[in-house]
């Protein structure tokens, strides 16, 4: 995706007028979710537009980029006509769409022109744009599979039926059967294909249709032309049985190739709804309404989108968080897995935050607004699934490259091989010419790379890490050397107490209990790292002081009720003598009488830190510690989790450096930060991480981000990268291993109609559940 769209800012939309004459009260309080008619007016209300919609001045102009998802797509050829379609129309700039998850991404100019207008240009070719959403609600889905059953089934009824009538004709001689009673066997053939072909075949005529009146040649060109030609060749030989067609029908062949082709394309259909599957459950968790609290007490369904900050809503068990809010009941068990990756529920109490796409797992709870839309958490983290779910990777461009080409030769290998079979046998040419159209439609070269990266994206944002770019998994395959940030990253942005020195007398408890009561105020890190220590000691009383003054580089001072000071910091400042052979940090307690205590803390390492690294070792990855630290604290860091190499020290502009250095060396690097301060480094590398809650919200040049801050989730995501490659490239040799078997025996003439339906379908089949297998959890 160009990443100047992609990156577009968060505008809200001029409130343009609606082409046509909305129902009254469309713009006002709606009381439940809009519906998109044919006049897709829906399209352009400005409120609704601010959910798939983004709006920012560009070289003096207002540009807009809208992500829709296309109805009607059954082939990955659809894409390129609904593209087609788009391309040139007044105010398009741009118009791109996904194959497998059928996302539009279409930038435009709202002043020459408007949704309701690109959308009817859409659906003159025969597809709808629609809201996501409401794309993939339960409805919509339903509605769909009802009508692939029905013409499956269908198509499968009357397949069992001809091939009754058919039966006799393969296990007698010819001339067993009187004359008669074969053409009532065909006559009755004939009738029941008709349903076959002006039903059940609909969905490829339409689709061959679309292709021929824009000028293009799709992949159900060829399966179409093949059940026609089948069907006009059988019925002629039916109604005149002594012309030259009249020797043979194939009403069998066409029954059984347009059911398996169908069943195919059911299955297809289902296993693609689960390679998206994550992603889309993911980006709709939100309700399409709420419960928002009237004035007087009661309580108003509206529609999620017409929610603003201030208002009140109640959200019952079971039902996810519909925008960021503030809770103003009791408490909550909230489950926040899609934002951290960690399956157990959070307890939220009375003035604690919720954040909307989190799901109220107890009873009915009241929330205030505080952000809504693409304002909230939610909001930017969908922002980012549909970049990767809008992108085309470099081997899906490629495929749909050799696709269009590829039909073309398809349609003059059909024909030639016609011509050369009627010169042999006029009877088997027109069985082969249909074989050869079938037989190597590149649906399965169309779906091997798409289906293998939407799958695994699918599975890693399960685990709570997201894909910016699908892209980014070919270059994360190939890395050989992960460069870390220390803070943040490796460590914790905490520190821990790790030893208590105290003067004879003075107890390890009444240490930490007084300086626990001097750190209490401070935000400084070694402060909340003591506070935190001594919160947990139990049975000591805290001391009462008075006067807190924090001293700017020096430390906590405080008064005890006689007068006298008391202080928490550096060992000047509190009279102490420094402890002698440790780098790590040191802060000391001490009183007018002396010193009283030393406190060692360290930097707190990421529980899983060592063990990532190791695991990157096992895969064959060196691993680098770039800091702009102290060459001690790196040092001891990268000691700590078993680094390989350290560079310590470095400004903003020496990372850049090294991190091209190790590039020159021939190395690919993956960079990994915490996201908010490391943007240059992150853009640099071959592909990046970002770690923590933070990442999502502040990091733009990162390709995956780790929302729950595990470092295993970087070993996981390369080894989830490595396996996405090698289903890429199997899928990609079995399409081109399957063509290169099944043309010449379709040429031959050993594979019959019905045979190369079976073949086409399994086909892409299997390379759909083959990228399937990568949805399981790999740890």
């Amino acid at each position: 995706m160009n990443q100047a769209v992609a990156t577009l800012p968060v505008r809200p939309p001029r409130a343009e007028p609606v082409p046509t004459a909305p129902a009254a009260g469309w713009l006002g309080e709606h009381r439940g979710p809009l519906t998109v008619t044919d006049s897709f007016a829906v399209l352009d209300d400005p409120v609704e537009q601010q959910v798939f919609t983004e709006f920012a001045d560009i070289a003096g102009r207002r540009a807009a980029q809208s992500v829709l998802m296309v109805q009607g797509m059954t082939c990955a050829a659809c894409a390129d006509t609904v593209e087609s379609a788009l391309q040139g129309l007044p105010g398009v700039d741009q118009a791109r769409v996904h194959a497998a998850t059928r996302r539009l991404t279409l930038r435009w100019d709202p002043a020459l022109t408007r949704l309701s207008v690109l959308a009817r240009a859409v659906g003159d070719t025969g597809y709808r744009l629609l809201p996501q959403q409401q794309a993939l609600s339960i409805s919509e889905r339903l509605r769909e599979t009802r009508q692939a059953l029905w013409r499956l089934f269908v198509a499968g009824f009357c397949m069992m039926q001809v091939m009754m009538y058919a039966w006799p004709a393969y296990v007698t001689a010819p001339g067993e059967i009187p004359a008669d009673i074969t053409q009532l066997l065909r006559w009755a053939s004939w009738v029941i294909c008709l349903p076959v072909v002006f039903f059940a075949s609909g969905p490829f005529f339409a689709s061959a249709w679309r292709d021929l009146r824009h000028g293009r040649v799709g992949m159900d060109t060829p399966v179409s032309i093949g059940i026609l030609v089948t069907f006009l060749a059988s019925s002629a030989a039916t109604f005149d049985p002594a012309g030259p067609w009249g020797a043979e029908v194939w009403f069998d062949s066409l029954a059984m190739f347009v059911f398996f082709l169908l069943g195919g394309r059911y299955l297809e259909h289902k296993a693609r709804d689960r390679t998206a599957g994550a992603l889309d459950s993911l980006m709709n968790r939100l309700p399409e309404v709420c419960e928002r609290q009237r004035a007087d007490g009661t309580y108003d369904t509206v529609s999620m989108r017409r929610l603003v900050a201030g208002d009140t809503v109640r959200v019952q068990a079971g039902q996810a968080f519909p925008a960021d809010g503030e809770l103003l009941d009791g408490g909550a068990t909230v489950d926040e897995a899609l934002l951290t990756g960690e399956s157990d529920p959070v307890t939220r109490e009375r003035g604690q935050g919720v954040v909307a796409g989190s799901f109220n797992l107890g009873g009915p709870v009241h929330v205030r607004v505080l952000r809504v839309g693409s304002d909230t958490r939610f909001g930017q983290i969908v922002k980012l699934m549909e970049q990767a779910s809008t992108e085309k990777p470099r081997l899906a461009v490629l495929a749909d490259r050799i696709a269009g080409p590829f039909l073309v030769l398809v349609l003059l290998a059909a024909a030639f091989a016609g011509f050369y079979w009627w010169q042999i046998d006029h009877t088997q040419a027109l069985a082969v010419a249909v074989a050869v159209l079938i037989v190597t439609c590149p649906c399965a070269l169309s779906l091997a790379t798409p289906a293998a990266m939407l799958s695994s994206a699918g599975a890693l944002a399960r685990r709570g890490v997201l894909v910016r770019r699908l892209q980014a998994f070919e270059s994360l395959a190939g890395v050989d050397a992960v460069v870390f940030d220390k803070t943040g990253t490796l460590t914790l942005d905490r520190m821990e107490l790790v030893e208590v020195v105290t003067r004879p007398g003075v107890g390890r408890e009444q240490a930490l209990a007084l300086a626990g009561a001097l750190a209490e105020g401070s935000l400084h890190p070694v402060s909340r790292a003591i506070a935190r220590e001594a919160r947990a000691v139990a049975g000591t009383p805290r001391p009462a002081l008075t006067g807190h003054a924090e001293v700017p580089g020096q430390g906590m001072q405080a008064q005890w009720p006689d007068g006298s000071w008391v202080r928490l910091g550096s060992a000047d400042f509190c009279g102490a003598t420094p402890l002698a052979g440790d780098t790590s940090p040191v802060v000391h307690l001490g009183h007018a009488q002396g010193w009283l205590a030393s406190f060692r803390l360290r930097e707190g390492l990421r529980a899983d830190a060592a063990e990532a690294v190791s695991a990157l070792r096992a895969l064959g990855v060196q691993t680098w510690l770039l800091s702009g630290d102290r060459e001690a604290a790196a040092a001891a860091v990268a000691q700590a989790v078993g680094v390989d190499h350290v560079i310590a020290g470095a400004s903003p502009e020496r990372k850049l450096e090294e991190l091209a250095a190790l590039q020159d060396r021939g190395l690919k690097v993956a960079m990994v930060g915490d996201g908010l301060n490391d943007g240059p480094v992150l853009a640099r590398a071959d592909t990046s991480f970002a770690l923590g809650h933070a990442a999502p919200l502040a990091q733009a040049q990162s390709d995956f981000i780790v929302q729950g801050g595990q470092v295993m989730d970087v070993v996981r995501t390369l080894r989830q990268a490595r396996a996405t490659l090698r289903t890429v490239r199997q899928n990609l040799a079995w399409a081109v291993a399957y063509n290169a078997v099944s043309v010449p025996l379709a040429l031959a003439g050993f594979m019959p109609p019905w045979l190369a339906g079976l073949g086409m379908a399994a086909s892409s089949l299997l390379v759909i559940g083959n990228a399937l297998r990568l949805t399981r959890a790999r740890d």
